[in-house]
């Protein structure tokens, strides 16, 4: 084309923004970005049975999480009614549209009034047709398709006329949306049409997005919401890195890449249409591998917001001793969300209470009472840094015809309370001589 792509990201503010919005928000904006062309947002809210104009804060606030910026908008089709309007009344008078009753009779005239719906006049013969990026050539029969409401009769627009003004308006080049949508192509173009507009968008219609029981995945149903994610502790960077890896993968299979890569590789016409799985085990890998390539100060400072909210009382929070540990913790989670359950032995006043951790390293472990016990004595005269504490610990073990890793589960559980964690031997160094052998005595009287 010989200006430069303008694309839209139009979603209706029914609700907070689902990973389908974000992935269709996202190769919108990788287009244009990789294009040099134009992005702007719209709010399609003229139904007052959907829209939510409280909804579309946290929407913004989702993308701007997810780094998805817009070079125009947002516009709201709430604001543009008179537009529609007089689209509306050009098909009355061109006898491409007509009145409607409540029970759907033709009515005669071309002056809309309340109670009145206008339906579009679809040929009865011929096709509409177009070329779809990712799925080829599309040819619709007038013949399939009934007459279609334009606008209501309560008034306002439907979907097909105000998609079809905005997108002429706009200058809109490309659209590129969800499968979902693609039977509504056919109706839009026809309005373009008879509004007296020839030339086609580029249309890519992006596959369904299913779940783990390969059917699509639903607003009502599991985790979907992109501020669901962000609050559980997935970083931006692997939300966008995963969402473009669906129904795309990259020429050198190399799925985890910033998104700069991303944009040079990127080809629309590489889309598969078959339906692409929202694999949520592999989105947390993804965020583990971005985790893992943050400076440890980056780690930190993402981690602050959920470390604020940990279980220890106020005050007993050691910011010296985490950032001791975080290092090592920042090696060992998938999401921030866990970096609490990782250091909270060290702020808390005992070690935590996992039954399952207790019961499978200590309560039903014959060897845990004397690896306790020998390691209760090691520990009270030993240099206390982690590569002693580690020897003392292997001089226990063998004592006991124990390997290092069976010796250190009933020592990890009664100090830090769960079978899980970061490193051991690092971890009682940070936590202290005096307070690693008292919980090492509370282990021992609960065995009794």
């Amino acid at each position: 084309m010989s200006t430069a792509p303008r694309l839209r990201f139009a979603p209706a503010p029914s609700g907070y923004l689902h990973v389908g919005g974000a992935w269709m928000a996202l190769f919108n904006w990788i287009v244009a970005r990789q294009s040099g062309g134009t992005l702007l947002l719209r709010f399609e809210d003229t139904d007052p049975a959907t829209a939510k104009p409280e909804m579309t804060e946290p929407m913004l606030e989702s993308l701007r999480w997810l780094g998805i910026d817009f070079d125009e908008g947002p516009y709201h089709q709430s604001e543009r009614g008179e537009l529609y309007r007089k689209a509306m009344e050009q098909l009355l008078a061109s006898g491409a549209a007509y009145l409607v009753d409540a029970d759907n009779q033709p009515v005669e005239g071309d002056q809309w009034r309340e109670g009145l719906a206008v339906r579009f006049r679809v040929p009865d013969e011929g096709a509409t047709t177009f070329t779809d990026v990712i799925r080829g050539e599309l040819r619709f029969a007038h013949a399939d398709l009934e007459d279609f409401v334009v606008w209501r009769s309560a008034g306002g627009p439907t979907f097909y006329l105000a998609n079809a003004v905005d997108d002429v308006d706009m200058g809109i080049t490309h659209v590129i949306r969800g499968e979902d949508l693609l039977s509504s192509t056919p109706r839009v173009l026809l309005c373009r049409q008879a509004l007296g507009t020839t030339e086609l968008p580029v249309y890519a219609h992006l596959p369904v997005l299913v779940d783990e029981h390969r059917k699509k995945l639903s607003k009502r149903k599991g985790d979907v919401a992109v501020a669901d994610y962000r609050a559980k502790g997935y970083l931006p960077e692997a939300m966008t890195n995963y969402l473009a890896t669906l129904g795309w993968g990259p020429p050198d299979g190399v799925e985890v890449r910033p998104m700069d890569e991303i944009l040079e590789l990127f080809r629309l016409e590489d889309v598969n249409p078959s339906p692409a799985f929202f694999d949520v085990k592999k989105l947390t890998h993804f965020n583990g591998e971005w985790i893992r390539r943050l400076t440890v100060g980056e780690f930190i400072g993402a981690a602050g917001r959920f470390l604020e909210a940990g279980p220890w009382a106020p005050g007993d929070f050691d910011f010296g001793a985490f950032e001791t540990m975080a290092p090592l913790v920042q090696e060992r989670v998938a999401t921030l969300a866990e970096v609490p359950a990782m250091v909270d032995f060290l702020f808390l006043p005992d070690a935590p209470v996992d039954e399952a951790s207790w019961d499978k390293a200590i309560g039903r472990n014959e060897a845990a009472r004397p690896v306790l016990e020998g390691a209760l004595a090691a520990y009270s005269a030993v240099a206390w840094d982690a590569a002693s504490l580690k020897a003392a610990l292997e001089r226990v073990g063998e004592e006991h015809g124990l390997k290092l890793g069976k010796a250190q589960a009933p020592v990890r559980v009664a100090v830090t309370g769960r079978t899980v964690g970061p490193p051991l031997f690092e971890s009682l160094e940070v936590l202290g001589r005096n307070e690693t052998l008292r919980r090492l005595r509370v282990a021992l009287d609960r065995l009794g």
